[in-house]
């Protein structure tokens, strides 16, 4: 484990999180009343470039929604630019620090037990005209693993349906595990849910780890920083300290209720309704003048911009030692989080196919349809691949798939098998490979058909020929496609 470098400055949590965006510009403030139940849901969904702080909710609430719009938002809490951002928190991924336990935090400040606090009067939001009720989507539960401690750390939704009690979709993964090893022992899960805290935590519990890796710690590598802890006042579990709000319970074994639907990260209501488990509450500690975090789901919104960066950047390290290191540049999740473009310079021919492969057989249960690129196209670009894949794609040669393969359980466009609740629910369906590459350097003569058209003297810049000094917003819009991409 590696030691913090920044331990003499304030922890980072939403609060500097929020300044960030600030000093970015890069936060809108509400001021006007807002409607968390018939209004919100509309608002966020709008704003795909900006942070929107809503600061007159019912029962005195304030309120931080779409903290992280979009990839830029991402790379700015990382530190880094989006080109960037993934080769970044791949290299980050292998720096974990342990948390680090401390008496007291801000959570701490307000502390209710049951019959004391009313989770309604929350200003949970509803994301979608379909959704089932208010639920809150930026809860990171935490766990542990009954028979080691191990902790673990992960996004679950929360719908709302009671002063102290809410339904829990638990997807087939570590959570699960350790739930069904309760359930084995007919124990309720203890459980403690941290709403609102900086984004590289939220990147964090979207990361997934080997099971029985603590994601603070990741958490920790990410941050630059130990995650300061505090025990929780009902259940023996540790949760960060500077959070805004937690919430402690127990997830009862064996009992399940129907849930949903909702709105999904794949922008369907579709997948992970039914009869799904619950958790009762026993306590909920805040911050004096907690900030709540509105999480929307959909596609490119908040609720998959950090799913997208640690597959990513998960993948993109598992790809860098494919066939003895490969020319490897960049690897970005899709919108939709099941698809993936990996930017790569193949050495030989068929390299491509063996790093897709890889990528679609990683840690990751999302990805079902790769695009392999080389290192011209813009992989931040949806028109950019498409022209690769329609000028560069020999389908009969080009287009691999891969039959009968297990998917990720919320791909509404597969069958099927089994049940939310149940150890069978899954998806069965098949994988897809698509080589958009070229040919490789060292066949120059084949290589150099694909040369993309350019003019000469590519260096030189409009704005400075140009007597309207607007037209450097236009060079702004667009820079890396003018200038760089095609001089490499």
């Amino acid at each position: 484990m590696a030691a913090s470098s920044r331990s003499n400055r304030p922890p980072r949590d939403m609060r500097s999180w929020i300044d960030e965006l600030e000093e970015a510009n890069e936060l809108v403030h509400i001021a006007k009343p807002v409607d968390p139940v018939t209004e919100m849901g509309a608002l966020i969904y709008q704003s795909r470039e900006k942070a929107l702080m809503f600061e007159n909710l019912p029962n005195g609430w304030r309120s931080l929604g779409q903290g992280t719009a979009n990839i830029r938002h991402a790379a700015l809490a990382f530190g880094t630019t989006e080109e960037k951002l993934v080769p970044l928190v791949a290299e980050r991924m292998g720096i974990q620090i342990a948390p680090e336990l401390v008496d007291d935090g801000p959570v701490k400040e307000v502390c209710f037990r049951k019959g004391e606090f009313d989770l309604t009067q929350l200003p949970a939001h509803v994301s979608g005209h379909m959704d089932g009720g208010p639920a809150i989507g930026s809860a990171l539960m935490i766990t542990k693993d009954p028979d080691t401690g191990t902790r673990n750390m992960s996004y679950h939704r929360l719908q709302i349906k009671g002063p102290d009690k809410t339904g829990i979709l638990l997807y087939p993964r570590d959570a699960w595990k350790n739930y069904l090893k309760y359930q084995e022992r007919d124990e309720p899960m203890p459980v403690a849910f941290i709403i609102g805290h900086h984004p590289l935590i939220y990147a964090a519990a979207g990361t997934t780890a080997s099971y029985g890796v603590d994601e603070l710690e990741i958490a920790g590598g990410y941050l630059d920083e130990p995650v300061r802890l505090v025990k929780c006042e009902t259940v023996d579990l540790e949760v960060p300290a500077d959070a805004e709000i937690v919430l402690e319970g127990y997830i009862p074994p064996h009992y399940r209720e129907e849930e949903g639907p909702f709105s999904e990260f794949q922008d369907y209501y579709l997948a992970g309704a039914g009869q799904n488990p619950i958790v009762e509450y026993q306590c909920m500690t805040r911050r004096q003048d907690a900030i709540f975090k509105n999480l929307q789901n959909g596609t490119e919104m908040e609720g998959g911009v950090f799913h997208k960066i640690p597959i990513s950047a998960t993948i993109y390290r598992r790809l860098q030692a494919v066939g003895g290191g490969p020319d490897l540049h960049n690897v970005m999740s899709l919108p939709g989080i099941f698809g993936l473009a990996i930017q790569m310079t193949p050495r030989f021919y068929g390299e491509a196919k063996n790093l897709m492969m890889a990528a679609l057989s990683s840690q990751y249960q999302h990805p079902k349809i790769v695009v392999a690129v080389d290192r011209d196209v813009d992989i931040f670009n949806p028109a950019e691949l498409w022209w690769a894949v329609t000028t560069r794609v020999n389908p009969e040669r080009d287009v691999s798939i891969i039959s009968n393969t297990h998917n990720h359980t919320m791909d509404p466009s597969l069958p099927e098998v089994g049940a939310t609740g149940t150890g069978l629910w899954q998806r069965l369906g098949s994988k897809m490979l698509i080589d958009a590459t070229i040919p490789p350097p060292a066949d120059a003569e084949a290589r150099a058909t694909f040369e993309r058209t350019r003019p000469a003297n590519l260096e030189l810049r409009l704005e400075d020929f140009a007597a309207d000094e607007s037209l450097s917003l236009v060079r702004a819009m667009s820079p890396d496609f003018f200038g760089s991409k095609l001089l490499k």
